[in-house]
């Protein structure tokens, strides 16, 4: 019988290459490993998205919609908040701990016989991302699934998941983000993500800026595909607060779909749905066929977005977002405004060293604007994080006043000074915002749930 400590031990495992931000740019490795195990990631059609931010929500309504067509789903995303087997979902759910470990014992052989390959080259063996998709399709062709939805993890032309064939390309809106790696402009950027697009494949993509635009087109006309632009062929026509998230009415591909409820918060979740529908009605008919209202309906009630917007803790009110760009960022605090009303809000903010933490700052100051108080800065426990002391400079450059930053020395001192700042004497009514990196919010979900079942 398979536990989590078997778990960890293939996540060690899988650690020990290397880590997830040194991505190789390259694609021969994981082609010879598909052939040794007999292609696995052909066993079933693939929705493959890219873009800059809202990849995973976007991918989560997406399988939802396919699981509410009675269709059997695998879901690949990253990074995990939690468990490494988050990443691989299986029907909606975290592919199990025995299959995962029992899966990775099939491969481990071919991985190696790989491994071996490109050490004798004199190349690096296969990365940690690199060795977990090769295990996410090989789970997926295990279980079997219907249909995966594959993100991406960087870019695009030579991302590990680009041995799929999209019979729909998704991509959700591209920003400035990894441009160390992917380029410094939205139009290299765009370039680098359009290397998804496929012969017999299908274009959806969101409301772009006119330089990835014209890279996408240009790519898609060049293949003779199919494609569809949010605010041209499809989009929100219109949606309204509500209770617990929003109701929407989405202009398809197909079909018109009025008074959609969906549970998850902001303006670029409504977005990410009707990018979402459209890939559905582009995958389930061509893009030609209404999709049914009882299966939409069902579908969006489903969906969850962890880490995204997501109120873990009450009195006082605690959210957690991963949001870890400007772009990012700027689109958390504008949907954090339209749907609380927080008399003051406490950011508990740790960045990761790769990313433009300067800009982070500066762009959630200037959004926040009068709302914009106490700032608690903190670092997770991961070596990539940048110091909070380091942070604090960072801050201070971008207009926080020296008096409203506490620097603080973990996440769980953090949140006690954030409690504390958002609980002052006769008002209830504030609320602590946890962002900055996936990471930090990782380990505030599990240090808040492990609290919570220790109170309970």
């Amino acid at each position: 019988m398979t536990d989590q400590t078997d778990v960890l031990s293939v996540y060690a495992e899988l650690l020990a290459r290397a880590p997830e931000n040194k991505m190789e740019p390259r694609m021969e490795p994981m082609w010879r490993a598909m052939e040794l195990l007999g292609d696995p990631q052909n066993a079933y059609p693939s929705i493959h998205i890219t873009g800059t931010n809202g990849k995973t929500s976007t991918a989560r309504i997406i399988e939802a919609g396919l699981r509410a067509h009675n269709l059997r789903t695998g879901r690949y995303t990253s990074p995990h908040l939690t468990s490494v087997t988050e990443r691989i979902s299986v029907d909606g759910e975290p592919v199990s701990d025995e299959d995962f470990v029992r899966v990775w014992d099939e491969i481990r052989p071919f991985v190696a016989m790989v491994d071996e390959e490109l050490t004798a080259r004199g190349e690096p063996r296969l990365t940690y991302f690199e060795a977990l998709t090769v295990l996410a399709f090989a789970v997926f062709a295990d279980q079997p699934v219907d249909v995966a939805v594959v993100e991406v993890g960087l870019g695009g032309i030579t991302d590990a998941t680009n041995v799929v064939s999209g019979a729909v390309s998704v991509v959700t809106p591209i920003g400035l983000d990894h441009t160390d790696l992917l380029g410094d402009t939205v139009r290299d950027i765009a370039l680098e993500k359009s290397g998804i697009l496929k012969p017999g494949g299908f274009l959806v993509s969101a409301a772009q800026e006119k330089e990835a635009a014209d890279v996408l087109l240009e790519r898609a006309r060049e293949l003779g595909i199919p494609f569809r632009f949010e605010g041209v062929e499809f989009g929100v026509e219109s949606r309204e607060l509500a209770v617990g998230g929003q109701v929407l009415t989405i202009q398809g591909l197909a079909g018109r779909y009025p008074d959609l409820h969906l549970p998850l918060h902001g303006e670029h979740q409504a977005e990410n749905a009707a990018v979402a529908v459209a890939a559905l009605e582009a995958f389930l008919g061509g893009g030609e066929r209404e999709l049914g209202r009882e299966a939409l309906e069902q579908a969006f009630e489903a969906v969850t977005s962890p880490g995204r917007l997501d109120v873990v803790r009450t009195d006082p009110t605690v959210i957690l977002d991963a949001a870890h760009n400007p772009d990012g960022i700027r689109t958390t605090t504008r949907a954090l405004k339209e749907a609380f009303s927080f008399s003051r809000l406490v950011p508990v903010v740790g960045i990761l060293a790769e990313k433009d933490a300067a800009e982070f700052l500066s762009v959630f100051r200037r959004e926040l604007d009068d709302a914009a108080g106490a700032l608690v800065l903190t670092a997770s426990t991961s070596p990539r994080a940048i110091p909070a002391a380091e942070l604090e400079e960072l801050a201070l450059a971008a207009g926080w006043s020296e008096e409203d930053i506490h620097v603080t020395e973990g996440l769980v001192e953090a949140l006690r000074v954030a409690g504390a700042l958002a609980e002052e004497p006769g008002d209830s009514a504030g609320g602590i915002l946890v962002t900055g990196s996936i990471t930090l919010v990782g380990e505030a979900q599990t240090l808040l749930a492990k609290e919570d079942s220790h109170g309970a």
